[in-house]
């Protein structure tokens, strides 16, 4: 049982739980301007992940505002997948990104991007880790998920991780794949270029064997052209629909 709710774990977080709040504003710092820009157009250079860390483990250091926290974890959580030369960096990363959400949520326990962050880091961390250990994170996070609606019901990637929970959990852990389509298509319907609940519904429909509606989600995060979050579009989501698209092609 255990091996099957660390899978499930692994299922909600490898599309990447979260990405950033559509039409987000970047923060006023001017170090964290530039991080901000680093880390929203590392698809052009992945080295932009390593100056927006160093930049905000500097700012961090100097000013802790919730700015830099928030970006901080969440750029974390980029270097442990794209930058991280082994193992044992990428869980020193992840942990660097939980302990700095956990700083977040402690300085505004209403922040849903700090609880956003927190999940995303400690979930990546724990399948990484090993499946006994991410057993035991179902609960945790389902509770962040709950605590990010309940202070935003309309968090589109709140939704969008909720989507991927339910649709990944095994039903004897309270998975429900019609549960999950419902917060994606409320996630859709606030933002359409959200792409990455684009790619989650298609899954949906996948796993309830409606094929023609789940090609008509992937091509359409295929043929996007003002995706919510470029770099994660085309490193991941569009990437990963082609692969879907080609899986259910005589479905």
């Amino acid at each position: 049982m255990r091996r099957v709710a660390a899978g499930a774990l692994a299922g909600v977080l490898v599309l990447g739980v979260v990405g950033p709040v559509p039409a987000a504003t970047p923060p006023p710092s001017v170090a964290i301007l530039d991080a901000w820009k680093s880390v929203t157009t590392f698809h052009e250079d992945l080295s932009r992940i390593d100056r927006a860390r160093d930049l905000l483990e500097s700012e961090v250091t100097r000013a802790p505002s919730l700015d830099a926290l928030l970006l901080l974890a969440w750029v974390h959580l980029i270097w442990a997948d794209y930058r991280a030369p082994d193992v044992d960096a990428k869980l020193a990363s992840y942990e660097r990104g939980r302990d700095v959400a956990k700083r977040a949520i402690d300085m505004a326990p209403r922040s849903p991007e700090a609880h956003l962050w927190y999940a995303a880091n400690l979930g990546r961390w724990a399948v990484t880790k090993g499946k006994l250990r991410a057993a035991f994170l179902l609960s945790t996070l389902k509770q962040e998920i709950h605590t990010i609606l309940e202070i935003d019901p309309n968090h589109v990637p709140g939704l969008a991780l909720a989507g991927s929970f339910y649709l990944e959990t095994p039903g004897i852990f309270g998975g429900d794949v019609p549960r999950a389509e419902g917060y994606l298509r409320k996630a859709l319907s606030l933002d359409p270029h959200f792409t990455r609940a684009r790619v989650e519904l298609a899954r949906c429909l996948i796993a309830e064997g409606r094929y023609d509606e789940a090609r008509q989600e992937l091509q359409g995060v295929i043929d996007e052209r003002q995706p919510s979050y470029v770099a994660d579009w085309v490193m991941r989501h569009k990437p990963t629909a082609e692969r879907l698209l080609v899986e259910i092609r005589t479905r």
